[in-house]
């Protein structure tokens, strides 16, 4: 489950916003979570809100101005609506003074009191990229994830169909390796999945016969990379000469491949012997780049089939 606390939060992006923690020591306890803030009507984070009250609250100098304004009584309403929410943190940004109601609440609510002296706009924006990667649906799968003429191509198969050679190949004409045999993807906006590589097999990649290569080791800084957005998937399979020919030679319909409700373009390779998968999966990416643009080989050929169809006299009619 993607979950993060407001003390891990604080050490991420101490440095960058230069935050510091001014009152309500939660010593860990709140908590960020996808799954809580998928099933709230609650915002992320955004300016002061009563009405729709965010997890992380964000007051500029205009809000605590408004704050300070207010009487004893409204005040006290406008608290009580602010613990009663699933309020997780307070952020006081511009350099601003945070209220005594402010300080007083977080600390006997254990709600995190924090201070940056970064302008509000900046502090939400931030935060809210940095929040929309970390809390994003995530899952694992089995394959290889490349950097391929600056697309993410994934490949799959089953184990021993050569996906590790295959991309031990394409690294080798200039490629980049994102992740071996466990890829990490996460869901980062609607369309797009980000692949990466867990920590404990970054830069290797895992060839029979040789073993743990590390291929930053290798080939140098230019062979690896840390993130690549998935837009391709490339499964090898494994077939018998029948089984090869009984594939679909000309596919009018392309094949998809539906992964946290995002539809990836999916390309099958048969492995055989003698084909170099190398040269076939960097045809597929370009083509696949030529689709974008609207340039669809197989479709062309057939409507070029089919005008020549149209086209031939009719014997017939000769006579």
């Amino acid at each position: 489950m993607s979950q993060i606390s407001i003390s891990e939060l604080y050490e991420n992006k101490k440095e960058k916003l230069k935050l510091t923690w001014i009152a309500g020591h939660d010593k860990g306890k709140k908590i960020l979570s996808a799954d809580r803030i998928s099933q709230s009507n609650q915002g992320m984070i955004g300016h002061l809100n009563f009405i729709h009250p965010n997890w992380i609250q964000v007051l500029s100098s205009n809000e605590v101005d408004y704050i300070n304004q207010l009487d004893s009584q409204n005040l006290n309403k406008k608290l009580d609506l602010l613990t009663q929410s699933n309020l997780a943190c307070i952020i006081i940004a511009d350099d601003a003074n945070a209220p005594d109601s402010i300080f007083k609440m977080a600390d006997a609510t254990e709600t995190p009191l924090l201070g940056s002296p970064f302008p509000s706009v900046e502090v939400i924006w931030l935060l809210r990229s940095h929040l929309g990667r970390v809390l994003a649906p995530s899952c694992c799968l089995h394959g290889v994830l490349l950097d391929v003429l600056g697309m993410g191509v994934m490949i799959t198969g089953e184990s021993g169909v050569g996906k590790s050679e295959l991309a031990l190949e394409l690294i080798s004409r200039g490629h980049g390796l994102v992740a071996d045999d466990v890829v990490e993807l996460r869901r980062i906006a609607p369309e797009t999945l980000e692949g990466r590589c867990p920590p404990i097999l970054r830069d290797y990649l895992e060839v029979r016969g040789l073993g743990m290569l590390n291929i930053r080791t290798i080939f140098g800084e230019t062979a690896v990379r840390r993130h690549k957005n998935m837009k391709l998937i490339v499964h090898l399979q494994n077939t018998t000469n029948t089984e090869a020919y009984q594939l679909e030679r000309l596919p009018i319909s392309n094949l998809n491949e539906t992964i946290m409700n995002v539809d990836i373009p999916k390309v099958i390779i048969p492995v055989a012997a003698g084909r170099n998968l190398a040269v076939l999966v960097e045809a597929a990416v370009r083509n696949y780049v030529l689709q974008l643009r609207g340039i669809d080989g197989t479709k062309d050929f057939i409507e070029r089939h089919e005008q020549e169809m149209t086209n031939i006299p009719d014997e017939d009619n000769k006579l």
